[in-house]
This record gives structure tokens, sequence and C-alpha cells, in this order.
């Protein structure tokens, strides 16, 4: 029973974090506009790790790989949380332990990213029904223009619907069957 109350709270802390350095990252490599109510709360909650990070792992290409590399850590270190608190033993096998957890931290990584941008493709299309001009749709249209201008580009819109979150949606569901079949192979190494 404690061991479940520490997973719960390991995934949840952790992973929230987590979640907030992938955002912080995504946000900058999208170019998703700085004047939003959300870009402050990220920037205040990550930057005592990212700032210090910076000046050890240089960006690349205008990528912010150090917050990548921490939002990867921090899975990381939960996944090593997670299965020492469910009793496995990494002393048997060691190197191949570390290598499953990276990249199972790897895949859950790629997950939250292919769940980030689902979330913002729904709300995207919740909000152009219910108020177009609200101050969350700029950062929106940064995370969801490149995959719906993709679909858009080969299927204009039918009696003035845009159809194109649709297919995404549908893209990004076989993408997570794809991702879940990689996480099971992965996790049957240890």
């Amino acid at each position: 029973m404690l061991n479940q109350m520490l997973i719960f709270l390991l995934d949840t802390l952790l992973g929230l974090f987590s979640l907030a350095l992938l955002l912080r990252f995504l946000m900058q490599l999208l170019r998703a506009p700085h004047r939003n109510p959300f870009s402050p709360f990220l920037i205040a909650l990550t930057d005592f790790l990212v700032r210090p990070a910076r000046r050890v792992i240089p960006g690349f290409r205008g990528m912010d790989l150090a917050t990548f590399l921490l939002a990867w850590l921090i899975q990381l270190l939960l996944l090593a949380g997670v299965r020492t608190l469910q009793g496995y033993d990494f002393s048997s096998s060691i190197g191949i332990a570390i290598g499953g957890l990276a990249l199972l931290a790897l895949v859950a990584i790629i997950k939250m990213t292919i769940y980030i941008i689902m979330v913002a493709i729904i709300a995207q299309a919740l909000l152009s029904w219910i108020n177009p001009y609200s101050p969350l749709a700029p950062v929106l249209d940064s995370f969801t223009r490149p995959f719906l201008g993709a679909i858009r580009a080969r299927i204009p819109p039918i009696a003035n619907i845009d159809l194109s979150p649709l297919f995404v949606l549908v893209i990004i569901q076989l993408l997570l069957f794809v991702v879940a079949g990689m996480e099971r192979q992965i996790s049957h190494l240890f």
C-alpha cells in the first residue's frame, strides 16, 4: 500500500515536471509566442534547472537541447524510481536495465509529445467554435500549424469545414499504436 502511494506521488510530481520541461522545449522549438499566460508559468517552474543545464549543454540549430535532455532525464529517474519501488533488482543486469530504462524514457517522451499535440488539436478545434480570439489561440496554433498545414495542403475544406484535425487525429492514433508496441518490446528486455 505504501509503495503504491509512493509510486503515485513519484509519477505525479516527476511526470508533471517532465511534462513542463517538454512543453517548454516544444514552445521554443515551434516558436510559440511568448506573450501568453502559459509561458511565464513554465519558465518560472523550470528555470531553476534549465539555466544551469544550458551552461553545460549547448543548443543545436535553434533547439534547446538542455531542456529536452532534462525532460528525458526526469522521465528516466521516474521510471527507475517506479521500478525500484516495484521491487525490480537492478544489480543482476545493470547495463541492460539502464539501457532499457533510457529507451523507455525516450519512448515516454515521444508518447507525451504525441499526446500534447493531440490535446492541442482538440483544444484548438473547440476554441475555434467557442472563442477563436482566446489568449491561448496563438499558442495552440503554433503547436498545430506544422501538422495541420501538411494535411490542409493536400485536403481542401469540404463545404467550408476543415477536416484536417480529424485526419491528424487519426494519424496520431496510429502513431500511438506504434509507440505502444515499441514500449512493450522494450519492456520485455528486462
